[in-house]
C-alpha cells in the first residue's frame, strides 16, 4: 500500500536544512499549547497529572484550570518553506527540571522563550541559562485572556534583554500567531549566521 509523500507524514524531498528549536519558558506559560498549535504532525507530550504535592510547589494561581504538566518534553515538527524543517522541543517549566533544560538545549540552533505578562520575573532563570550556554533566542509574550498588555519596550527592559534580541507577542492557541513568532526567530537566527560568515 502506497503512502502519499505529504509534509504531515514525511519530510518533503525538497528539504535541505533542519534545525532544532527549543520552546522554553516558565511553568504554565503555554509551551505545550504552542507546540501543539504549530506542529504538522501529532505532537508528542510527556505530561503527568498535577498532584496535590505538586500543587504545593507549583504556583497555580494564574492557571487554576491546569490539570497536567510537562515532565519530559513536548515534541513537534514544522516545515518552514520548501527547504527547511524545524524540530520543536518544548521544555518543562519548573526549575526542578532544570537538568532537562540543560540537556534539551544541546544542539539547538536557537530558542523561542514564551513569557507570561503577569509574571515576567519567572522567565529570568531560563533566559540566564540560554545566555550562559550561548544559545541565541527570541522572546514572545503569550497573550492570556485578561492579562495586562505591557508596551514591548517595558517588557524588553523588565527582562533585561540585549538590544538586538527580538521581542514580539503571540497567542499560543492560534496557529498563525505562533507561526509569526517562529518566523521572527528564524529570521533572527539567519541574520546571526550571515553576520558570522567569514568574509572573502
Amino acid at each position: 500500500m502506497a503512502f502519499a509523500l505529504t509534509p504531515d507524514r514525511f519530510v518533503a524531498p525538497t528539504v535541505t536544512e533542519t534545525a532544532k528549536i527549543v520552546v522554553a519558558g516558565a511553568f504554565g506559560v503555554g509551551k505545550t499549547t504552542f507546540v501543539g498549535s504549530v506542529s504538522e504532525v501529532p505532537p508528542v507530550h510527556m505530561e503527568e497529572t498535577i498532584t496535590r504535592a505538586s500543587g504545593l510547589v507549583d504556583d497555580l494561581a494564574r492557571t487554576p484550570a491546569k490539570s497536567t504538566t510537562t515532565v519530559g518534553v513536548d515534541f513537534g515538527r514544522k516545515h518552514l518553506g520548501d527547504d527547511l524543517v524545524l524540530y520543536l522541543f518544548g521544555t518543562p517549566g519548573q526549575a526542578r527540571f532544570s537538568f532537562l533544560w540543560q540537556e534539551l538545549i544541546v544542539g539547538a540552533l536557537g530558542a523561542l522563550v514564551l513569557v507570561d505578562p503577569r509574571d515576567l520575573d519567572a522567565s529570568h532563570e531560563i533566559l540566564g541559562l540560554l545566555e550562559e550556554n550561548g544559545v541565541p533566542y527570541s522572546v514572545a509574550v503569550n497573550q492570556f485572556d485578561g492579562a495586562p498588555c505591557h508596551p514591548l519596550q517595558e517588557v524588553h527592559e523588565a527582562l533585561a534583554l540585549e538590544g538586538h534580541t527580538p521581542l514580539t507577542v503571540c497567542d499560543a492557541r492560534e496557529r498563525a500567531s505562533c507561526m509569526q513568532a517562529l518566523i521572527h526567530l528564524t529570521e533572527y537566527l539567519a541574520h546571526l549566521a550571515h553576520r558570522l560568515e567569514p568574509r572573502p
